[in-house]
């Protein structure tokens, strides 16, 4: 079934209606697919990031008999400094704007990687991973949240979700591949160092094309820059990110002489307040357990596979084909979100994923097992985690959209540096049988924990934030009455949200 028609909220302000209309007609032209291309290939070096002590670890073991344990702590201050990066990217995002933090995430985890390549002892490689850390967790935070604002409610889900095609889906499939060309080019016990070093070209030169990303027109708007909303909302309507267009419309009017609407400040805080609370509170569980169970198998499963056997290559090709099973999981996730609510896409797939996890913790005895029902699982965790990146930003108004979508996504974070410590130790003391339980388990608390916050699907951003604005009349009353203001025409307020009184 199609997404239902955009239903309009009819207390949003009439230039966010203006803005959700024009979104609506513009459609997807050639600016937002060359946007979406400039983000998507730093999100895939991102992904390679986030895959590389997996990729090292039985290489470090080798040549520094690096153990388990540092391994796991290398993953675990990557998956901190990820966090903080996500909050800090928030703050300034919401602050600042959201482009400029694309080039100083991308300029941070590259240094983090070549801090890497050259480190001569482990706490160095420790320092260089809180580094890449750091710039990974802003710069998916920051991508989420600048992709749900450049389109209109009906490809709003898609867009984001081809964030997780490119980073968990290709960027996971294709990582222990990179791993094994990179070994097989260099050899000898450094060869880990030029994994690390080559990670870093690359992503330097994104910042090339990032030159010519705009800021979002949803931002523009909520500060009041009219003009410049305008201006981008033209190159998007043209095709063309280069220059100024030729006949510039004004798609954003001026507010109507005497309109009075409450002048919204950016309070970071409101995403603990009312019903933000709860949505932030729900969606923090729910990425606890999509992003516990992910690091946990992307980080163990190379090093499981040695332990029973398999040489380093054949471990990290073993990992490759578990992986396609990501990139099924986020196709399906992007494309679900056209057609099918997010609650429904969520409940489902944490069902099958937990089912996939418990066989292979009690059945998957041989390779080919291994490998199908490996594959299923990373499908599952994969659409959950699409599907938490498509439903985060469109839970909070545009004046906190970046700091809310990064204390989810920084919980996420958290969550995937202690995790892996518990499902290792599950699997030290009981097997295949006592980690992969645990990670159905971290399913069911999804399942559960998604429940919470409202469906967004087919609905426009401002008329989610309107619901999100209407607090309880107790809680109104304990809480500073904001003053109302006229505004002369012509002169948008800050008006953030959009909402009217």
């Amino acid at each position: 079934m199609e997404a239902p028609p955009l239903k309009t909220t009819v207390d949003a302000s009439p230039r966010h209606r203006q803005l959700e209309d024009t979104l609506d007609r513009i459609g997807v032209t050639g600016a937002h697919r060359q946007i979406g291309a400039m983000v998507l290939l730093g999100v895939f070096f991102d992904a390679l990031e986030q895959n590389a002590v997996g990729l090292v670890g039985p290489v470090l073991q080798e040549s520094w008999g690096t153990t388990a344990a540092e391994l796991g702590f290398l993953n675990t201050i990557t998956f901190t400094a990820a966090a903080l990066g996500r909050l800090t990217t928030g703050i300034i995002g919401d602050k600042m704007g959201r482009r400029t933090m694309l080039t100083v995430n991308l300029l941070l985890f590259s240094l983090g990687a070549l801090i890497c390549a050259f480190a001569p002892v482990y706490a160095v490689v420790a320092v260089g991973r809180f580094i890449v850390g750091f710039g990974l967790g802003g710069e998916i935070a920051i991508a989420v949240t600048m992709m749900s604002e450049f389109f209109a409610a009906r490809h709003r889900g898609t867009a984001v979700g081809i964030i997780n095609v490119t980073a968990g889906g290709l960027g996971n499939m294709l990582a222990p591949g990179f791993g094994v060309l990179v070994f097989t080019f260099f050899s000898g016990p450094d060869r880990w160092r030029w994994l690390f070093g080559m990670l870093a070209v690359p992503a330097l030169l994104v910042l090339f094309y990032r030159r010519y990303v705009p800021e979002t027109p949803r931002y523009l708007l909520s500060r009041g820059k009219v003009d410049e909303a305008n201006l981008v909302l033209n190159k998007l309507a043209s095709g063309r990110l280069r220059g100024r267009p030729e006949k510039p419309q004004q798609f954003i009017t001026a507010v109507e002489s005497g309109e009075k609407v409450v002048a919204e400040r950016n309070r970071l805080r409101d995403v603990f307040m009312g019903t933000l609370r709860r949505r932030t509170l729900s969606l923090g569980v729910a990425v606890c357990m999509s992003y516990g169970a992910q690091i946990s198998i992307l980080s163990l499963m190379p090093t499981i596979l040695v332990a029973q056997g398999h040489s380093i290559t054949k471990s990290l090709l073993f990992t490759l084909v578990m992986q396609a099973g990501s990139l099924v999981g986020a196709l399906v996730a992007s494309t679900a979100a056209r057609y099918v609510p997010r609650k429904v896409v969520f409940t489902v797939a944490a069902g099958l994923g937990c089912a996939a996890a418990f066989c292979f913790g009690f059945l998957a005895d041989g390779v080919a097992l291994i490998l199908i029902l490996g594959a299923a699982v990373n499908c599952c965790i994969i659409t959950l985690n699409t599907t938490i990146w498509i439903f985060a930003p469109e839970q909070f108004p545009t004046r906190v959209r970046a700091f809310g979508t990064s204390i989810i996504l920084a919980l996420g974070s958290l969550a995937g540096g202690l995790t892996p410590m518990l499902a290792g130790a599950a699997f030290d003391a009981y097997g295949m049988a006592g980690m992969f339980t645990l990670i159905g388990m971290l399913f069911v608390g999804l399942a559960v924990s998604v429940q919470f916050p409202p469906e967004t699907f087919g609905r426009s951003m401002e008329e989610t934030a309107e619901e999100s604005a209407a607090q309880p009349a107790e809680e109104s009353a304990a809480q500073p009455a904001e003053e109302s203001v006229t505004e002369p025409a012509g002169q948008p307020a800050d008006d953030t949200t959009g909402s009217t009184r």
